[in-house]
C-alpha cells in the first residue's frame, strides 16, 4: 500500500492491531550491554504529526536550537519530558507541540501510540500518533526550536532509506539509526522511533 493512500482510520486501525499483535513491550534503539533500570528512566512524549497533504501525508520534525544544552542542532520530534499538570502521554505530546510549533491541540486526532522508546541518555519516550488534517502555519518557539519541517510519509516507510550507524562511546560500540533527508540528518531515537512506526505500518 501506497503512503498516499494511507488514511486517519486505516493508519489508527493498524496501529491498534500492530500493538495488539506484538503484545506489551518497550522498544529500544541504542543497543548497549547495560540497559538503564526502569526506575531511572524520566518520562517523556513526542508527537508523530501525520499532515494531509495533496501529495500524500507528511511527518512534521523540528531542528533544536543551537544554544540548547541537550541535543543543539539536532532533529527531532516536537515534544518533551512529562511535567507533573499532564494527566497523560497524550497531554505532553499535545502541550509540547503546541509550545514548539505553534500546533493547536484541536487540530490533532490523536489516533493512538507506538510503545515506549527507551534511550541511554535517561528518558522513556511515549510517541503519540496524530492526524491533522487542517494544519496551521508553523510557528517555532526561539527558544526551543531553529526549524520546522516536513518530511513525506512515503520517504519513512520506505526502509532503503533506513541505515545504521554506530559509535564507540564509554568502551562500548552503540548502533542507531539515520534517516538521512535532504539536508536534515535525523539520527537516534527521533530516528528510532521512526523506524519502529514504519514497521508497525508495513508489517
Amino acid at each position: 500500500m501506497s503512503a498516499s493512500s494511507w488514511t486517519p482510520y486505516r493508519l489508527a486501525e493498524r496501529l491498534r492491531d500492530a500493538l495488539a499483535e506484538e503484545g506489551p513491550r518497550h522498544i529500544g534503539g541504542d543497543e548497549v550491554a547495560r540497559p538503564l533500570e526502569p526506575a531511572r528512566l524520566r518520562p517523556a512524549a513526542v508527537l508523530i504529526a501525520l499532515v494531509e497533504r495533496p501529495g500524500g501525508p507528511s511527518l512534521v520534525l523540528t531542528r533544536r536550537a543551537a544554544h540548547l544544552k541537550a541535543h543543539a542542532g539536532q532533529t527531532s520530534l516536537p515534544g518533551g519530558r512529562m511535567e507533573p499538570e499532564d494527566v497523560s502521554a497524550v497531554a505532553t505530546a499535545l502541550r509540547e507541540s503546541e509550545e514548539e510549533i505553534g500546533l493547536p491541540p484541536d487540530r490533532v486526532a490523536v489516533l493512538g501510540g507506538l510503545r515506549s522508546y527507551d534511550t541511554i541518555t535517561g528518558f522513556r519516550i511515549h510517541p503519540v500518533v496524530g492526524w491533522v488534517a487542517d494544519p496551521p502555519a508553523w510557528r517555532a518557539d526561539p527558544a526551543e526550536v531553529a526549524e520546522i519541517f516536513e518530511v513525506p510519509l512515503a520517504f519513512v516507510l520506505d526502509p532503503a532509506n533506513h541505515t545504521r550507524e554506530s559509535y564507540l562511546r564509554d568502551g562500548q560500540r552503540r548502533y542507531f539509526y539515520v534517516l538521512p533527508h535532504a539536508d536534515h540528518y535525523i539520527w537516534g531515537a527521533t530516528a528510532g522511533i521512526l523506524v519502529n512506526f514504519a514497521r508497525l505500518l508495513r508489517a
